[in-house]
Order: structure tokens, then sequence, then C-alpha cells
């Protein structure tokens, strides 16, 4: 008796898979029940037709919106808990809701940033390219959000940086610095990264200009210090060219 009722129920399980899968026709039927809309041919009976489907894809368009902030406030949890790795996963997800958010890519960006510090040569392989993905990653991510928001401070800034000291493609820095600094005429770490990427390109004019320009902007004493070391070094070098 009991292998025969297993027998049945195997059957039986067989028949719902492939007699009852998922299809266009079945859905449309369950949804037509569900909310009580057949085959409407009268104005009235499409009228509320409209109105019922209506109401739930706005129903599914909120619960949407609210997934989408709910991915980026975790995202934001974990990354003030140093977790990088689970803070790139929320915001990808985050930007799945709501693709055209450039505040989301930049943060995409940050946490692939720090994720290139962790990709260590735990195989002591050789191999950096875990490492030089993530910095591509965290590169395409600041061009995405500024595609979006041109004049996106925090990305321009992180882009600078990423160009300067990771990447080590000073030249394509510069015109983002710059723009930044049209915008933000007092960023004093902008006009660090700038001045780091006028010397990198030997451009020690520039260089020059940008160090006195944090001597006269700066009101903290260290990052004064810094740019006058900083600009003497730069007169050594220009003397020595």
């Amino acid at each position: 008796m009991k292998k025969t009722y297993i027998m049945i129920a195997a059957l039986s399980c067989g028949m719902m898979l492939t007699s009852c899968g998922p299809n266009t026709k079945t859905i449309k039927r369950m949804q037509a029940l569900e909310e009580g809309v057949s085959s409407p041919t009268t104005v009235e009976e499409l009228k509320t037709a409209i109105e019922k489907y209506q109401n739930r894809v706005e129903d599914i368009i909120l619960a949407d919106q609210q997934t989408g902030i709910w991915y980026k406030m975790l995202g934001s949890r974990y990354l003030d808990n140093e977790m990088y790795g689970k803070a790139l996963d929320a915001f990808r997800m985050a930007t799945e809701y709501y693709p055209a958010n450039p505040n989301l890519y930049y943060y995409v960006a940050v946490c692939a940033g720090f994720m290139s510090k962790q990709a260590l040569d735990y195989g002591a392989t050789g191999s950096t390219a875990q490492k030089f993905n993530y910095l591509k990653l965290a590169e395409s991510a600041y061009l995405r959000s500024l595609e979006l928001d041109p004049r996106y401070a925090r990305s321009l800034y992180g882009l600078g940086v990423l160009y300067v000291n990771e990447l080590e493609e000073p030249e394509k820095a510069i015109p983002y610095l710059e723009t930044l600094l049209t915008i933000e005429k007092r960023h004093t770490d902008g006009m660090f990264a700038l001045r780091n990427a006028y010397y990198s390109t030997y451009d020690f004019d520039k260089a020059l200009e940008i160090s006195d320009r944090i001597i006269e902007t700066t009101t903290s004493p260290e990052k004064k210090a810094q740019a006058e070391a900083d600009k003497k070094t730069i007169l050594e070098q220009a003397y020595a060219q």
C-alpha cells in the first residue's frame, strides 16, 4: 500500500509539472479571476478592468521603488561597517531599480575602489588581474555617474584621484579635476589631486599655480604647510629640467 501511494503521488506531481506549468494563458486566467475581470466588452466593463489592473501596476511600482531604497540603505550600512564586498552587491542591486541615479554609481565606484585594495594575490601567482578589474569597475561606475550628471562633484573628484593614484593615468584626471574646481572653488583636496596630476605630466607651471591657490585658500595649517613643501619640491624639479 505504501509503495502504491508513493507511485500515485509521483504520477500526480508529474502531471502537475507537465500540464500546469507556467504559461501566458494560465497566468492571464489567474489574474482575471483574482481581479474579477474576465472578458470586458462594454465601455463600463473596460473602464473597470483598466482601473483594476492600473492599481495593480501602481502597487508593483511602489514595491519596486521601496525595494530599491532598501538596497541603497543596506549598502550604506555595509559601507559604514567597512563591509565593502557586501556593500558593492547591495548598491549594484539598487542600480537595477534606479538605473539613472548618479549617486548609486558613485557608491559602486567607491566600493570597487576599496575592494581593489582587498584583492591580494593569495595564490602568489603574480597576477594583479582581480585588482585591475575592480579598478576598471570603479572607473566605469564613475563615468556612468558623470554621464548622468556631468557636474556631480564627488564623482569628478573620485575619478580624478583614481586616475592619478591608482590607474597612473594623470593626463585623464586633469579635465575632471579642472571641472570640479569650477564647481567647488575651495575644494582643497581636489586642488591637491590636480596639482599631482600636473606634476606627474611635467606641467610644473600649472602645478605651482595650484600650490599657490591651495596656500591662499586653505585654513588648515597642515594643508598650507604641505602645499608650501610641495611647491619647493616642484621648483627644484623644474630647475633640474
